[in-house]
Formats: structure tokens, sequence, C-alpha cells
């Protein structure tokens, strides 16, 4: 029966076009997605598995490189007012959607700056209630002032803003197709792939789309012929497809399989080198246990968790030495404004057990009461592992586990007094942790989950978001940093790493920290 369903969906990829090829001859990137994908639309890009299918769909105006530096894409340049609230973008002449039945003669056409202004106009749209509408709140208005010029105007200046417009959210598409088509299913960009199929539950195909702008020393992009998405729920079954070389990429490390495949400090297992290729460096990506700053422990409660357990022997056992301990603040390794002189909490089991004896004495801490630690199932095992050794100083921790979506839900509404979190950047800039404990950004008006508030913190994240020198911005940050470590609002248990497996095969296949896929440069 699975020999039919591929030889089935085989034989769609190849004649959905009126198309006919030797399917030996076809550069096929192939990956799996075991959450599956909701919508192709980019609006909706919110997860990481429709951000990497809508990364081959669509382009925006800029783009980040493999070093997270904003580079030009759908605009070829653009120039930044001096009081750095007027942005104008040159558009590229040579930019075309793909061809499609729904433009004349199904011949896709040329991009203009109305399609920009259009773009935006529906990422704001209230009644289709985009996830991705904040990155425009602070734009004032814009507009096309001719085919090739976009203009934009800010309300008040933020350093970051191109790296926002990077973002999927930001994508360009034509207005056809939004009204006369079913965008979700038949999606329409200007990416370096162009849709093909999609079956439910199954496969999505992706082809090349012969007319895409970007040329890589004079050799037009991209190299693959098609890209095909499976969606095996079992990570360890998806595994498995690709040391038999029937996936061509995996991402990340479950627990089913990395001792497998990853020694305890984290390097392939001998019978996988030359066989297998291993990228790994910093991932934007802070995991973190939280307070409910409203009703909190006590101060020296929450210190005392922060020094009571072993994050160096937490990564080597549970995760097999991915990610590094964090021992500084909750910035994460691999921005710039991370900062290794931040003093934040190494694990001392005697001064943790000083600060819950000095808890019960000032703040009449009752250390048998239960303390309730929320998460979910892939992270039990950490939790567990925390637990166990908060034993040893004196605290009663009780791990509550719950399906993802509702403590994302409980998260989110700050309903949870202590809990497991994470948070992956949306954009290459410290900010993007720090709006976190912004007081004007309390949930679910905001990201601020914890509730935290703080007058001195309120003005150094306000004076860092004018601040155009990119050194005392990042001096801020910094500040701020310490001050949320000094207020214990967060326990930081590690900085993420990415981690690709790819079959030896595979070249110009390249990772970057937001873990952005980018395949227009990949060959096969």
């Amino acid at each position: 029966m699975k020999w039919r369903v591929g030889f089935f969906i085989t034989i769609l990829f190849f004649t959905a076009c009126g198309d006919r090829y030797n399917n030996e001859n076809l550069a096929i990137f192939r990956y799996n997605e075991s959450s599956g994908i909701a919508t192709l639309d980019p609006v909706f890009a919110k997860d990481q598995a429709t951000i990497w299918a809508t990364n081959q769909l669509f382009n925006g105006l800029v783009q980040l490189d493999k070093s997270l530096n904003v580079q030009p894409s759908i605009a070829k340049s653009w120039i930044i007012s001096a009081d750095a609230l007027n942005y104008t973008f040159s558009l590229r002449n040579d930019v075309y959607f793909h061809d499609d039945k729904i433009f004349k003669n199904g011949k896709g056409r040329k991009v203009v700056a109305k399609d920009v202004e259009y773009s935006f106009k529906r990422l704001l749209d209230k009644d289709l209630a985009a996830p991705g509408s904040w990155v425009l709140a602070n734009v004032k208005q814009f507009s096309a002032v001719n085919d090739s010029a976009f203009q934009l105007i800010l309300n008040k200046p933020f350093p970051a803003f191109l790296s926002l417009l990077s973002m999927q959210y930001c994508s360009i598409v034509p207005k056809e197709i939004i009204e006369q088509g079913d965008f979700n299913r038949h999606p329409i960009g200007t990416g370096p792939f162009k849709f093909q199929l999609w079956k439910d539950g199954v496969k999505l195909v992706l082809r090349k789309n012969p007319n895409y702008f970007e040329k890589e020393a004079g050799v037009q992009l991209p190299f693959l012929d098609a890209v095909a998405i499976t969606f095996i729920k079992d990570k360890q079954s998806a595994f498995l497809q690709f040391i038999q070389g029937k996936l061509d990429f995996i991402s990340g490390i479950d627990a089913s399989y990395k001792d497998e495949i990853l020694t305890n400090k984290g390097q392939l297992q001998e019978k996988y080198k030359g066989k297998v290729i291993l990228q790994s460096q910093p991932y934007l990506n802070t995991e973190y246990l939280g307070f409910l700053m409203e009703k909190p422990l006590p101060l020296k409660i929450r210190q005392a968790i922060n020094y009571g357990f072993d994050r160096v022997k937490m990564l080597k056992y549970l995760r097999n030495n991915i990610g590094t301990p964090a021992n500084q603040g909750f910035i994460p390794m691999g921005l710039p404004s991370f900062s290794e002189k931040l003093n934040g909490y190494n694990y001392n089991p005697e001064k943790a057990r000083q600060l819950v004896l000095a808890a019960e004495i000032e703040n009449d801490f009752d250390a048998d009461k239960e303390i309730i630690l929320s998460t979910t199932s892939s992270y039990l095992d950490l939790c567990e592992y925390i637990q166990n050794q908060l034993q040893d100083i004196g605290l009663t921790v009780r791990v509550e586990v719950s399906p993802a979506s509702t403590h994302r839900q409980m998260v989110a509404t700050s309903k949870l007094n202590f809990f497991r979190g994470s948070w992956i950047a949306d954009y290459p800039d410290a900010e993007n942790y720090l709006s976190l404990f912004y007081s004007k950004n309390f949930c679910p008006n905001g990201p601020n989950y914890t509730h935290f508030k703080n007058k001195e913190y309120d003005l150094l994240y306000e004076k860092a978001l004018s601040e155009t020198n990119i050194e005392t911005r990042h001096a801020y940050y910094q500040q701020m940093d310490k001050l949320i470590i000094e207020s214990a609002v967060v326990v930081p248990l590690y900085y993420d790493r990415v981690l690709r497996f790819t079959n030896k095969n595979i070249t110009g296949f390249e990772s970057n920290a937001m873990n952005l896929l980018d395949l227009k440069r990949v060959r096969k």
C-alpha cells in the first residue's frame, strides 16, 4: 500500500503540468516535517514548518544572509533618512510572479511597488487577523511612489526594522490569486521554487522556478529541480528514512535517536562518519524557566533555583552536549550583544541551600510546600532532572505536564506561576529577547509572559529603541540583561545550537543562527 501511495504521488508530480521527466535525472531535495504544514500563506508563517516552506516560495523586500546581515531581495537598494524614519526602496525590474493560469497567457507578471503596498495592507487587514501584523505596528504609512519605488515611514526610529522586513510575514504576493483563487492551497510567489502538489498528510512538492531572478556566479538559481516534503509524524521513523537515504536532511535531535547518531560529546558516532555531514552552530534560542512576577516566589528562592542544578551535567546526559549552559544572561550566544562577562548563575548547591534557609527566616517561606513547574512531554526529562536536583537543596518541586498547545496558551495568558519556556528569535536583534520584560508588553498584548515590571529596565529599553549607534545600543542591551538576571525573573537553562544532518552528496547547504532553511544554493 505504501508503494502504491508513493507511486501515485510520483505520477502526479511528473504529470501535473503536462511535463514528462525521468525521475533519475532530477535533483530532488527531500526532507520531513513531523508536525505537518497547515498553510502556505506567508502572513500565517508563525511556526518553523511554515516558515521553511514559505521561504522557498516567496521573497520579501530584503533577506538575511548566513551571517544574519540584511541583504537585497526584491528591493535592490534602499535609502534611510537622517532621522531614521523614512525608508525608500528601489525595486528590481526583473522579478516575476510564478507562471500560472491566473495571469494573462499563463505567464507570471512583473512585480511592481503596488504589489508591495497590497501585501503590506493585507498583512494589516484586521479581518485576516494575521499573527505577524505586529511587524508593521511601528509603521505610520507606506505607499508605492511609482512602479519601481516604495516608501515607508515609521512612527519612531527602530534600528532592527530592516530585519523585521526579512520575515516571511512580509512576503510579496499577487493580488490576483488572493482575490480569485485559493491562495492557502495554491500559493503563488516569486521564490526559487513554485507550488506543484500538496497531498494532506503525505507530501508537499515544490518545483524549480525557471524564471527566478537571483544568480550565483552568473548561474541562475536554484540548482535543485524540486523539493519534496513528507509528513511522517514519528521522528524515529523519519530518522530511519534519512539513514536509508530516502531523506536528504534532518534537523535537530530527538530522544528516540540521539544516542544512535551522536556521542555524549555531541559528535557523530564513528559508523556515520563519511556517510553523514553534521552542521552545528549557535542557535538564537534560549531555553528557560519563567516565574510569574505578580505573586512571585521570594527573590532568594528564585536565586536558589538558579544556583541549585548543574546545567553542564544536564546537557551532557540529556542532550548529548548539544547546547551551551546558560551561565550568563537571557540573550543567547550568536548575537553580538551577548556578554560573556555577565555573571549569571553557576551550579552552587551550598549557596542555594543558604538562600533557601534565608528565605524561610526572612520571608516566612515554607520549603515543604510544593512548587509546581509546568511543562510539556518534550521537556519532561529536563524538568525532572531539575526537580531531583532541587530536592538536594531543600525545595519540593512537582512537575505538571500539559499538551503543547495547552501549555503555550497558558503561558501566553500568564496563568502559570512557574513554567518552562523557550524563545526563538523572530529577527536577529537582542531587542527581540528583551521585549519579553518590557512592562508595556504585558500579555496578551505583548510577549511579557512573566509580567515583570521595572522602571530602570523600561527606561533602558526605550533609550535603546531610539539609539542608532550600534555599540551604545548593545551596551543598553547588556545592562537590561543584567537586571533580568539580578531580579531572577527567569532561570536560563541553555543556549541552543542549530543541529543539521545531511547526506554526503548534498553541497551548498548552509545553516545560520536563525535556523532558516534556504535551498536555492543547494546542489545534489
